[in-house]
């Protein structure tokens, strides 16, 4: 849940065996986001159930890391989400911030097909990297227009206020002494909350077209996951403001399972321990007095919402 493999090679310590250092907890996952998961289940499991007046639920997603796979499945196959809390803290690494809109990210995959040949007889082939070497050219034009528009909601984002377009990956070819007959480039969108994906899909399929006239090619929606904006008066947002004293609101460029869940009807905030500066690094790590405040404001939301009369 939320984790992405732990190759850099300066390590200090095994990556997947947490290490008290003290001041701080060292591993792959304990910001993003290990941390808020350990103190969420262990508040969970030591509930008396005889005592709870409301409902309290954990919610487990798979796959958030690649494209927030668990939460869309549940977001469209979830047979009765009224029975569940409307109301939902998302623990990602925030530095104890309550965070209530993040961008959304659109993948897309564009596919050339060429004929493979000799090199020395390149006449009896067609070169599929070169039309995918004109498309990311468009492409990196596109993501310049892209960086001077401002969409709804762009104030929220002062860092990056536009939709961040990023050529990711490019693969093609097989040999330096063979016509490439295939080349493949993945691309993703950061989107702002409101933005269309469709709309911004197609504005891609445009641009490779123009650039391309008639030489073909194909555009892959590889995954969706949406933006996320929540009412800055939703009660869930103003009660954890008010336990952690924060007067003003907070957004962050990174995607998470909110957006789906927001899709699906519930009301989200991002809150938790841990800083995202420190994830997928070498030598992760939550500060232990962050774990420990966490906790504390955890145990108060859940004692005035589950347990209070």
């Amino acid at each position: 849940m939320d984790v992405v493999p732990a190759l850099e090679a300066d390590w200090r310590s095994d990556p997947f065996a947490l290490m008290d250092a003290g001041d701080r907890y060292v591993g792959r996952g304990t910001a993003d986001m290990k941390g808020f998961l350990a103190l969420a289940t262990n508040r969970f499991a030591r509930l008396d159930p005889t005592t709870v007046r409301r409902p309290l639920a954990l919610l487990f997603t798979y796959d958030e890391e690649i494209g927030t796979l668990g939460a869309r499945r549940f977001a469209e196959t979830w047979p009765a989400p009224e029975r569940l809390p409307r109301e939902i803290v998302i623990g990602e690494p925030t530095a104890m911030r309550v965070v209530r809109a993040h961008k959304g990210l659109l993948r897309l995959r564009l596919r050339f097909t060429g004929i493979a040949a000799h090199s020395g007889y390149p006449h009896l082939g067609h070169n599929a990297i070169e039309p995918a070497a004109q498309a990311i050219v468009a492409l990196a034009e596109l993501r310049r227009r892209m960086e001077g528009e401002r969409p709804p909601h762009h104030e929220r984002f002062p860092g990056v206020p536009f939709a961040a377009l990023n050529v990711g990956t490019v693969a093609g070819g097989s040999a330096t002494n063979v016509v490439p007959d295939r080349c493949e480039v993945d691309l993703g969108i950061r989107l702002l909350p409101g933005m269309a994906a469709d709309e911004m899909e197609q504005r891609v399929r445009e641009t490779v077209a123009d650039a391309l006239g008639a030489e073909p090619f194909t555009l892959e929606h590889v995954n969706l996951t949406l933006p996320m904006i929540a009412p800055a008066d939703a009660p869930i947002h103003r009660e954890l403001c008010q336990a952690v004293h924060q007067h003003d609101e907070h957004s962050v460029m990174f995607a998470t399972d909110a957006g789906w869940l927001q899709d699906a009807g519930f009301q989200c905030v991002l809150f938790g321990p841990g800083s995202i500066e420190v994830a997928h690094r070498a030598n992760e790590f939550m500060p232990a007095d962050e774990l420990l405040r966490a906790g504390q404001v955890l145990d108060g939301l859940v004692h005035r919402r589950c347990l209070a009369e």
